[in-house]
C-alpha cells in the first residue's frame, strides 16, 4: 500500500493564534513539506485546485513542477484536478511537462470538484456539471491513447487528427478518477477501468464499501483485471507523538474550516465531541499517534476489501510549519513501515 500527502495550500489564518502566514511565504513551506515527504519515503504528494482566496493551489501543475525539480522518487499528483473547468488538451500538456521534468513520476486525479468558482470564472454553466466532465474525461483518455485525435463534442471545438504534444515520459500517464459518494461516478470509473480515488472526509469508512464493490462490479463487467481496479483513499488526517497532541493540535483549524464551509452550505457548526466521534475506531479521520493511526489505517484497508493508496490531508487545519513537518517525519519514519510490513504479511503469509 502506498501512503501519501495532499494539499491544498491553504494560507487560513492559524485559529489560535491568529497568524496568518503571507502566500510566498505559505508556498515556500509547501514545497520544502513536498521535499522532506520525498526524503521520508513517502510514495506520493499530491496537490489540489481551487479558485478560493483561502488557497494557493488554482495551479496544481505548476506547484508540482516546482516540487519535481528538488525531489527524487516520491510521486506526484493532481488533487483533484477540476477537469471540468479546463480544457483536457491544456491538462494533458502540462501533466506530460510535469512528467517530463519529474523524468516519469507525475500522475492525475480528475473531477467535478467540491467547489463551483471555477463555473463562472472560466464561462461554464452549472448545469452543464455533469456533461462537462463525462466529455472532457473522454477527450483527456483519447489524448493519452493516441498522439493525433480525431474527436467532436458539446463543449469544445473538433480536434480534426492534430497532434497533442509533448508526450509523457511514461508510455501511459496514470489518471485517476476522483469521486466523493454518487454510485453512477464509481460505476463510471470502473467500466472505463481507471484507478479510484475516494474523498472520505466524514462518517464512516465502512459505509463506502458498497460503492467500491460497485465500482469493482462495473471493471469485472468491463472486462477489466482485478488488478488494473486500484483504489485510493484521500483522508483528513494528522500524526502527532501522542494522540491528545495531534487531537488538540488539528481541531482548532479543522473546526474553522469545516464551520467556515458550513456557514456556506447550511451545516451546523463543529463541536469538539463531533470531531472526537468521528476519530474514532471506526470514524473517517486518521488522527492520532503512530501506532493508533497505522492500526486504523489498516482497518480501512480491510474493512473496503483492500485498497493501493492513502493520502493524508493535513491542510484543512491550517497548521504550523513545524508541526506537519514531524507529521511527515513520523509519517514515513513509523506509520508507513508498520503498515507495509503488516500487509505483506497479509498478502503472502
Amino acid at each position: 500500500m502506498q501512503i501519501g500527502i495532499d494539499s491544498f495550500a491553504a494560507t487560513i489564518p492559524d485559529p489560535v493564534s491568529w497568524f496568518a502566514q503571507s502566500a510566498a511565504g505559505r508556498m515556500h513551506d509547501l514545497i520544502e513539506e513536498i521535499v522532506l515527504a520525498d526524503q521520508a519515503g513517502l510514495d506520493v504528494f499530491g496537490i489540489g485546485e481551487h479558485h478560493r482566496r483561502e488557497y494557493l493551489d488554482s495551479a496544481p501543475a505548476v506547484i508540482l513542477a516546482a516540487a519535481a525539480s528538488r525531489t527524487r522518487r516520491i510521486r506526484l499528483t493532481s488533487a483533484v484536478k477540476v477537469l471540468s473547468a479546463d480544457d483536457p488538451v491544456r491538462v494533458f500538456q502540462d501533466f506530460a511537462t510535469l512528467d517530463l521534468i519529474s523524468q516519469g513520476r507525475a500522475e492525475m486525479v480528475v473531477g467535478r470538484g467540491s467547489f463551483i468558482e471555477s463555473y463562472p470564472l472560466f464561462g461554464l454553466d452549472l448545469e452543464d456539471y455533469d456533461t462537462l466532465f463525462t466529455e472532457k474525461l473522454d477527450l483527456l483518455l483519447k489524448i493519452r491513447a493516441s498522439e493525433h485525435v480525431t474527436w467532436s463534442g458539446q463543449h469544445r471545438p473538433a480536434l480534426t487528427g492534430q497532434g497533442v504534444y509533448p508526450r509523457p515520459l511514461q508510455a501511459e500517464l496514470p489518471i485517476w478518477i476522483g469521486v466523493g459518494g454518487t454510485p453512477a461516478s464509481f460505476v463510471r470509473a470502473g467500466t472505463l477501468g481507471l484507478p479510484l480515488m475516494v474523498a472520505i472526509i466524514g462518517g464512516e469508512p465502512h459505509r463506502f464499501r458498497p460503492l467500491i464493490d460497485l465500482y469493482r462490479e462495473a471493471g469485472r463487467r468491463a472486462g477489466h483485471a482485478p488488478e488494473k481496479l486500484r483504489v485510493g483513499i484521500h483522508s483528513l488526517g494528522f500524526v502527532a507523538d501522542t494522540t491528545k497532541q495531534a487531537a488538540d493540535q488539528f481541531y482548532p483549524g479543522y473546526a474553522k474550516s469545516f464551520s467556515d464551509i458550513g456557514k456556506e452550505r447550511s451545516w451546523a457548526p463543529v463541536t469538539r465531541g463531533q470531531f472526537d466521534a468521528v476519530r474514532g475506531p471506526k470514524g473517517a479521520l486518521l488522527v492520532g499517534d503512530p501506532d493508533m493511526v497505522a492500526e486504523k489505517i489498516l482497518y480501512v484497508n480491510e474493512a473496503l476489501g483492500g485498497i493501493s493508496r492513502l493520502t493524508f490531508q493535513m491542510s484543512v487545519a491550517t497548521l504550523p510549519h513545524a508541526q506537519v513537518v514531524r507529521a511527515i517525519e513520523l509519517l514515513g519514519s513509523r506509520v508507513l513501515p508498520l503498515v507495509q510490513r503488516v500487509v505483506a504479511i497479509t498478502e503472502h503469509p
